[in-house]
């Protein structure tokens, strides 16, 4: 016997996730619990809970998700629990908040399908950077090389102290960009490969005008697929279509969804059936989110 797959799911807020309860469920977890206004100081407590109540070889498919909407925290909060694993009892961790470590290593991962090339060298505008996604995917695409903007929609003042975590964090450096109106927009746009669009649920970013007057862009991404569009003009399940007359290439929230959805399944799947005990942040989301482009 291997025992049942046991998931705990630590949410720092008051609710935890119905998505990822139900894509964990989906992906082979017998039960789900979830455990709400979990605090960092909380961790070590719970880890151990789930970790000694099992014998040693049912712990690999006891599984530790650490959501929420911090991808700072959630990472405090996975450093946490590896710190608190004994042997032989180590149970398998796996931080994804607010999905934004499988949405974003969709992204990155599609945007580089599309582009035929990886983002080496190439300059990337990140808009939406304060958010969850947009901030991971900010530092995913600093570690494959790119030359990062974070586009500040009011001002440079939060996308500066994001800039200054992903450095302090990473040892990645990025660029803080006032993006506050429309001419400071189409002024980052000219000198800009890529734009990576996180913005929040129904609020467009860029106007299709914005897109086609850029002499430089080679591709647009946008995750959000509550009309009005991030970007205008950008169809849900655009996958590498070029946006009207121009030779810019569109990657749509579908079409990266449809990533996301297959990467965080996947990272599931091998929790709830593991010998040994897993660990994964948004660097093994974006390992495996390279295997579905």
């Amino acid at each position: 016997m291997t025992g049942k797959a046991i998931l705990h799911m630590l949410a720092p807020g008051p609710l935890a996730s119905p998505f990822d309860i139900n894509m964990a469920l989906d992906a082979g977890f017998d039960a789900v619990i979830p455990h709400i206004n979990v605090a960092l100081r909380d961790v070590t407590a719970l880890v151990q809970d789930a970790m000694f109540s099992r014998p040693p070889h049912y712990a690999p498919r006891t599984g530790i998700f650490i959501g929420g909407k911090d991808a700072l925290l959630a990472l405090d909060m996975l450093e946490a629990a590896k710190a608190t694993l004994l042997a032989p009892f180590e149970i398998s961790l796996f931080a994804d908040p607010a999905g934004s470590f499988t949405t974003a290593a969709a992204m990155v991962a599609s945007a580089q399908a599309c582009l035929k090339t990886n983002l080496k060298g190439l300059r990337v505008a990140i808009f939406g950077a304060t958010g969850v996604v947009g901030f991971t995917a900010g530092v995913l695409a600093c570690l494959e090389g790119a030359a990062v903007s974070l586009a500040g929609h009011d001002g440079a003042g939060r996308v500066s102290a994001r800039a200054q975590a992903m450095k302090a964090r990473f040892g990645v450096d990025a660029l803080a960009v006032d993006a506050s109106n429309d001419a400071l927009k189409r002024a980052l746009l000219s000198t800009t490969d890529v734009a990576l669009c996180a913005g929040p649920a129904g609020v467009n970013l860029l106007s299709s005008a914005m897109v086609a007057d850029s002499p430089t862009l080679k591709l647009v991404a946008d995750v959000n697929a509550v009309p009005p569009a991030g970007i205008q003009g950008l169809s849900l399940h655009d996958k590498g279509t070029l946006l009207g007359s121009t030779k810019v290439l569109g990657l749509g929230p579908l079409a990266i969804g449809n990533v996301k959805y297959k990467t965080e399944s996947a990272l599931f799947a091998r929790m709830s059936s593991a010998n040994r005990a897993v660990y994964f942040d948004f660097r093994d989301a974006y390992a495996t989110a390279r295997t579905f482009v």
